[in-house]
């Protein structure tokens, strides 16, 4: 069966034994197949490096670890197992999901880097809500805005908050969830004029905004 992927079509003929053994998508395609419907199966929305990944796991049972690469490529496989995910979410190969999932989170880490905004919001736009990836990326939105160290903030995820409400419950719940249950004082105690409008640099004298406590 020929399989076109990505969109320039890049094609891969392979056993449809094989495809059908691991995946009940592919093992449908090929019943619309045999019925006249089609003689390939398009996947123009999918990576081509990350079908080229799902090609040698069908034939030689396994991904490259990234450990072994060096560290300039690291990174650029990382995220071709981020889109690996996504395609084996598509047509149902759940082992092959941890196995992708486990080479990003080890890829990153070992090359120093995380996903930014353009690369989480895919994983939001194609992934059910259940979808443990949705969970990683949104660990690390929130780890990346919560680091003292960082110059990351929220705004940096404008975009994907816009794109994908539930991609900032998401991250809202793990900084919640995170953070240790430290409660900010209450801002409706506060005395002074914290929320008032003043020219830049002038404040109002404190004992005039005394709070009356009943």
């Amino acid at each position: 069966m020929d399989v076109c992927v990505g969109k320039n079509k890049r094609t891969w003929s392979l056993h449809r034994n094989l495809l059908s053994y691991h995946s009940a998508w592919f093992k449908e395609q090929i019943k619309e197949e045999v019925k006249g419907k089609g003689g390939k199966v398009d996947l123009f929305d999918d990576d081509p490096r990350a079908f080229e990944l799902l090609v040698k796991w069908l034939y030689q049972g396994r991904i490259d670890n990234v450990s072994t690469m060096s560290i300039d490529k690291k990174w650029d496989y990382a995220y071709a197992c981020q889109q690996l995910y996504i395609l084996c979410e598509k047509i149902n190969l759940p082992q092959l999901k941890n196995i992708a999932i486990d080479q990003f989170r080890k890829g990153c880490y070992e090359a120093g880097l995380v996903p930014g905004p353009e690369e989480m919001a895919p994983v939001y736009q194609k992934l059910p809500a259940f979808s443990s990836f949705r969970k990683l990326v949104s660990r690390i939105a929130a780890r990346q805005i919560m680091d003292p160290d960082s110059e990351c903030d929220a705004s940096v995820y404008r975009e994907c908050f816009s794109i994908n409400p539930d991609f900032a419950i998401d991250v809202i719940n793990e900084i919640k969830g995170r953070s240790g249950g430290a409660l900010f004082d209450d801002p409706t105690a506060e005395e002074g004029c914290e929320y008032h409008e003043h020219p830049l640099g002038q404040r109002c004298d404190s004992q005039v905004y005394k709070w009356e406590r009943r």
